[in-house]
């Protein structure tokens, strides 16, 4: 298969979680992508979780529940090794549906609410961080015609 390239930054529709156009930052520094969430809690056997950003109304008090989950531990750009929740779902960019690892973490200071890894980025995309909005932009073009 050949390799998609990819900007630094883009919009990604995550449809299982009902979260469309939500901006997102590709880190080639980081191996696992992760989601910025509120309020993780395992009640019942199941893992609840709030998605908020104040820059996206879609992304604002959202409760999402997810019955199968794990946990990864995670070495954070400090350093440090976290335990996080890691959740299975899927992303679509150039129109096109891929599954994804998640790990749910506070990023209240991060401009962007969701990193994607080196392991979803692997074998799949090229990355020119002189470029940005590549699937977005492909997915404007793609509805107006």
């Amino acid at each position: 298969m050949a390799k998609k390239l990819i900007g630094r930054i883009d919009k990604a529709d995550f449809p299982l979680l009902g979260l469309f156009d939500i901006d997102i930052k590709i880190d080639t520094g980081a191996y696992t992508s992760s989601i910025h969430c509120h309020k993780v809690i395992i009640e019942e056997g199941v893992l609840k979780c709030n998605f908020y950003d104040k820059g996206h109304p879609l992304y604002n008090g959202k409760e999402i529940i997810f019955k199968t989950y794990d946990i990864a531990k995670v070495k954070s750009s400090n350093g440090i090794v976290q335990e996080r929740y890691k959740v299975k779902t899927t992303i679509v960019l150039f129109n096109k549906k891929y599954r994804i690892n998640l790990t749910l973490s506070t990023r209240d200071d991060m401009k962007y609410p969701i990193l994607i890894g080196r392991r979803f980025l692997n074998k799949k995309f090229i990355v020119d961080v002189n470029l940005k909005n590549l699937s977005f932009e492909n997915k404007e073009l793609k509805i107006s015609q």
